[in-house]
């Protein structure tokens, strides 16, 4: 879950655009959970919903626009699928190496591979086996090669019974090139495509008109999963904690954005 890039490294702090939403202060998680629309939502079991009689495991082709968006948004729902032996491949469409561009703390130099050993890490509290691959797509620039990344799904997708990709719609550039890549290329593929939100929790109110509601489904999370989850998100440290003293060094998901992430269910739309 990257922030906005702002402009390449420069001795001024950065400023951000006064109507940028996901720099302006988000919504509560409490307000979502006192609206009685989130707890409305159709339930569904992926489980049910993967095919099983083919003679083989189903597949799920997971991808993320930066390490760390599968896990807060689907994340619990991997565990449970990896519990159910559901084969998982996993695409990393960036390294997620942008998240703090005018940091000069030494962490922020090699913040592509701390946030890919924090994915493995991660992964692995989620007791999730899976196929990795990561694309190495420029943070912040996924829209300028969204064209091959679909192409690069696609050929992902071939023995996959079902696509998992950030929400088209979540208001970050790389997170909606990603998901409109996972579209495109489910539809070439005749693959289902779920998205799932992440910095949508944090610029839309409940019931807002401009997310796809009459999409969405909740997936509620086992206790062992929701437990797995947690665990999984303290993995990363690059994005929770400030990585210095200065306003450059924040926290990307400081507790009230990670409240979003700790629910007992995931929502996705369909």
């Amino acid at each position: 879950m990257t922030s906005r890039q702002a402009q390449p490294l420069s001795t001024v702090e950065p400023k951000s655009p006064p109507d940028d939403p996901i720099r302006v202060p988000g919504t509560p998680e409490q307000d979502w959970q006192d609206w009685p629309g989130l707890h409305r939502l159709p339930v569904i079991d992926p489980l049910a919903c993967l095919p099983t009689a083919r003679g083989r495991a189903a597949r799920v082709l997971v991808v993320a626009a930066h390490p760390d968006d599968e896990v807060l948004g689907f994340g619990g729902t991997i565990a449970a699928l990896a519990a159910g032996d559901i084969r998982l491949r996993l695409v990393s469409v960036t390294d997620g190496e942008a998240s703090h561009p005018h940091s000069r703390t030494p962490v922020a130099r090699d913040l592509g591979a701390v946030r890919t050993r924090e994915l493995r890490q991660a992964l692995g509290r989620l007791g999730a086996d899976v196929q990795s691959v990561a694309l190495g797509v420029p943070d912040g620039r996924v829209v300028r090669h969204e064209q091959e990344l679909t192409g690069e799904l696609a050929e992902l997708l071939r023995d996959c019974d079902l696509c998992v990709a950030p929400f088209s719609g979540d208001l970050h550039p790389d997170h909606e090139a990603a998901g409109r890549a996972a579209l495109a290329a489910g539809a070439a593929r005749g693959v289902p495509v779920w998205e799932y939100p992440v910095w949508a929790w944090h610029w839309a109110a409940p019931g807002d008109p401009r997310l796809p509601w009459h999409r969405a489904a909740r997936i509620p999370l086992p206790p062992t999963a929701r437990a797995r989850k947690h665990a999984a998100l303290e993995c990363f440290r690059s994005q929770t904690e400030p990585l210095g003293d200065r306003p450059a060094d924040a926290a990307i998901l400081p507790p009230d954005e990670l409240a979003h992430f700790r629910r007992d269910f995931e929502v996705i739309w369909r």
